[in-house]
């Protein structure tokens, strides 16, 4: 079988730091497909409508290899490559501004607020850490090594240089990262802590919520408790693995739903606007590794504080039950 072999670079720019969309033309063995059209129509007219492909086509906005304007008539050519750019809904701005923990010419450790998403998807394009990091840094080739919830606070680790991707990446996927977190759940004195947490999650696509399951645990979460007061408890969250929600399963679990959790115990109906007064009480507040490009040893530390616990005092350890 033949191999499809790089693809060209795009011939379009970023918009608001996110990508144009690549597209290649599948093969048509039956011949079925007479021009560009049928197949753009085949691919979007169910989601955006045949009426937006046909004005995109005659506005230019699909181009070629070569930067310029593809038309509707043109000859269908398998493997061929077009791009060309999404129109973005208006996004509600995210009123909290990214900071920056670490930048050299390899990396960027961002410090990402509540509520916004770490990479374009879905409803959150413009509104996300990669897009406003492009901008902001005038870096267009910024891309994450991993991600964080969105509705997650703290250190999410960029790469400046594509190529490098894969060996950030391999750091998070063979465990090499410690990462430590911070949340603020209900103090129950009955929970004894600390423990380690292991159990099998499950998470389906389009449902909000993942659940916990019998069979082979595929999650650990190592659970301190560093302070309580006033029926709260400060803990020190270490994963050792990362399941979608994994800590908020796994403190849900033991009765300790961290607090402004819209999720667990109980999925929360969206009223359509964020509620920026009550933030997920989880922060990603420490990255530790070795950067497999430089051999420097790092330990970052966010800059961030959970405002329901505000004053952050000095923990010697976990304390006991």
């Amino acid at each position: 079988m033949r191999g499809r072999g790089k693809p060209p670079a795009a011939p379009l720019p970023q918009h608001e730091g996110v990508d144009p969309v690549r597209v290649r033309l599948p093969e048509d063995p039956g011949g079925d497909r007479r021009c560009v059209r049928e197949y753009l129509l085949d691919r979007f007219a169910g989601a955006i409508g045949a009426e937006r492909v046909d004005a995109m086509l005659a506005g230019g906005r699909f181009v070629g290899a070569d930067g310029g304007a593809v038309g509707g008539d043109e000859p269908y050519t398998a493997g061929r490559y077009l791009w060309f750019h999404r129109d973005f809904a208006p996004e509600e701005p995210v009123p909290f501004p990214v900071g920056v923990v670490y930048r050299d010419a390899h990396l960027v450790v961002a410090d990402k607020p509540h509520f916004l998403a770490t990479t374009p998807r879905g409803r959150h394009i413009t509104e996300t850490v990669v897009a406003r990091l492009r901008r902001e840094l005038d870096l267009p080739d910024l891309q994450p090594a991993h991600r964080l919830d969105r509705l997650t606070a703290g250190l999410v680790l960029l790469v400046v240089r594509p190529g490098e991707r894969g060996a950030y990446q391999t750091l998070f996927r063979d465990r090499l990262v410690r990462k430590e977190y911070e949340a603020v759940a209900p103090y129950d004195p009955g929970v004894a802590l600390p423990r380690t947490v292991r159990s099998r999650i499950v998470k389906e696509r389009g449902v909000v919520a993942a659940r916990e399951e019998p069979g082979e645990a595929n999650s650990e979460s190592r659970i301190e408790l560093l302070e309580h007061r006033d029926g709260l408890g400060r803990y020190r969250l270490l994963p050792a693995t990362g399941r979608t929600h994994q800590l908020r399963v796994h403190m849900n679990a033991l009765g300790l739903p961290l607090v402004h959790d819209p999720v667990y115990p109980v999925v929360q109906p969206e009223t359509g606007r964020e509620d920026y007064g009550r933030p997920l009480q989880l922060l990603a507040r420490v990255l530790e590794f070795t950067d497999p490009v430089t051999g420097v040893p790092h330990r970052l530390e966010s800059g961030l504080r959970l405002t329901v616990w505000p004053d952050r005092s000095a923990v010697a350890g976990p304390v006991g039950p």
